[in-house]
C-alpha cells in the first residue's frame, strides 16, 4: 500500500498512479488530515485491504501536489554514523552503540518544496525514513517491523557550522532549519517493496550524483534502531526515524562541496520514489536578500 498527502488531504496512491481520497471512499471513517491516521493505523490498513476500498476509482493527480507524507510528527529520531563508508569518510571508528540525535518538527517538508539556505555550508544526507504505526516501547528486534507504518524517503539536510559550532555539537539546531527534513513523495507500507532491509539509496545535485549505496549496508539495521531507541524513549504513532547516510556527503569531498542557491537536490530509495528540492538563498545566506 502507497499513501500520500495530496493538497494536505490522506490518499492512497493506485499502482496505476492515480488516487483515492481516503475519507470520500470511507465514508468519513477516516480523517482527510494525513497525521491523523497513524492513531487508527491497523484499521485504517484492514480498510484498505477490503474489496470495497480496492475497487474506488482512483483519479489523475499532479504529483508536485504532494506534501510531506507525515506533516505534523511529534518526535523526529536521526541515527549518526551508520554506514561504515561515510563512518570512514567522516574520519571516525565504527560505533558499537547506537548513535542518535533529534530534528525538530519545524524542519518537515514536503518532496518538491524551496527550502532556502541559511548560509553556504549546508550538506545533503540522503536516507531511508521510518514511520512508526504503533506505538513502541521496550521493542525486541523481531518485532520492530510490525510497529512501522511504512518507508519514505527523507534528506538530512545539514548546516555544518552551527552543527559542529563549540565542545557540545549542536546536532540538533544545525539539521532543524525551517525545510531541512525534506521528505515524500509516498509512505510505502514494507511489504510494498521485495526487500525492505536492502534498498538502493543515493542523490544527486543539478544531475551530479553525490551518494549512492544500499540500506543493506546500514550497521544499525532498522529494526535493531526501533529497538534500541524505544528501549528509552517511547516511539509513538506517527513518529519519524531517519536511519542514516552513506558516504558521499559534501563536507568530506576534497575540496569540500556544499549546496548553493539555484541548485536542485534529487534524491532516491529504490521502489519508495524521488524528492526533488529546489534550493535557494536565504536572508542570512551571504548571497541572499541582505548581502
Amino acid at each position: 500500500m502507497r499513501t500520500a498527502n495530496l493538497d494536505d488531504r490522506l490518499v492512497l496512491v493506485r499502482d496505476d498512479g492515480t488516487a483515492v481520497d481516503v475519507e470520500k471512499a470511507s465514508g468519513r471513517l477516516f480523517s482527510s488530515d494525513p497525521q491523523a491516521v497513524f492513531e487508527r493505523w491497523d484499521a485504517f490498513t484492514d480498510w484498505a485491504s477490503t474489496a470495497a476500498a480496492r475497487s474506488e476509482d482512483g483519479v489523475p493527480f499532479d504529483e508536485r501536489k504532494l506534501r510531506a507524507p507525515v506533516p505534523r510528527p511529534r518526535q523526529i529520531f536521526a541515527v549518526a554514523l551508520n554506514y561504515a563508508d561515510h563512518i570512514g569518510e567522516s574520519g571516525f571508528e565504527i560505533p558499537e552503540h547506537l548513535s542518535v540525535f533529534t530534528k525538530f518538527p519545524a524542519s518537515v517538508t514536503g518532496p518538491y518544496d524551496t527550502v532556502e539556505l541559511p548560509s553556504r555550508l549546508v550538506d545533503w544526507e540522503v536516507e531511508l525514513v521510518a514511520v512508526i504505526g504503533r506505538r513502541a516501547h521496550r521493542v525486541a528486534v523481531r518485532d520492530a517491523w510490525s510497529h512501522i507504518a511504512g518507508l519514505t524517503v527523507g534528506q538530512d539536510l545539514s548546516e555544518r557550522r552551527l552543527q559542529l559550532r563549540g565542545h557540545a555539537p549542536q546536532f540538533s539546531l544545525g539539521k532543524s532549519f525551517p525545510g531541512f527534513s525534506p521528505t515524500g513523495p509516498f509512505l510505502v507500507t514494507p511489504d510494498e517493496v521485495e526487500d525492505p532491509d536492502d534498498l538502493a539509496i543515493g542523490c544527486a545535485v543539478s544531475g551530479e550524483t553525490m551518494q549512492e549505496s544500499r540500506t543493506g549496508r546500514m550497521i544499525f539495521s532498522v529494526p535493531d534502531q526501533i529497538s534500541r531507541i524505544s528501549a528509552v524513549c517511547p516511539l509513538l504513532p506517527g513518529d519519524l526515524v531517519f536511519t542514516g547516510t552513506p558516504a558521499g556527503v559534501g563536507g568530506a569531498r576534497e575540496p569540500r562541496r556544499f549546496l548553493a542557491p539555484g541548485e536542485v537536490l534529487h534524491s532516491w530509495i529504490e521502489g519508495i520514489g524521488t524528492l526533488d528540492t529546489a534550493l535557494t538563498a536565504g536572508i542570512t545566506h551571504p548571497h541572499g536578500p541582505d548581502a
